[in-house]
């Protein structure tokens, strides 16, 4: 039983040092990746607001019923507004 409390809390830092590293990452990019703001796509139209945030910093949306996750690789701030690299066509076809 000790060892499982051990490697869960070990397992649990990992996990909080992980989020910490990429939530710095994207504050040092400039990115305010935050649930509710809206994401647009190179054309300047509206995507999506985003749902949530995963532990990597990617955004995740609701696009056509469906979760879909948009990797922080492809975030960028474009005049203050989140803006993805990817095309609607490519986010549209995500899994």
């Amino acid at each position: 039983m000790r060892k499982f409390v051990v490697a869960a809390a070990a397992l649990l830092s990992v996990a909080i040092v992980s989020s910490a590293v990429a939530a710095q990452e994207a504050a040092a990019a400039g990115l305010a990746v935050t649930p509710g703001k809206m994401i647009y796509i190179s054309t300047g139209q509206r995507l999506a607001p985003v749902y949530r945030v995963t532990g990597a910093g990617d955004a995740q949306i609701i696009l056509n019923g469906r979760l879909v996750t948009i990797p922080a690789a492809s975030l960028s701030d474009v005049s203050g507004k989140l803006t993805t690299s990817l095309a609607r066509k490519d986010i549209s076809q995500a899994k």
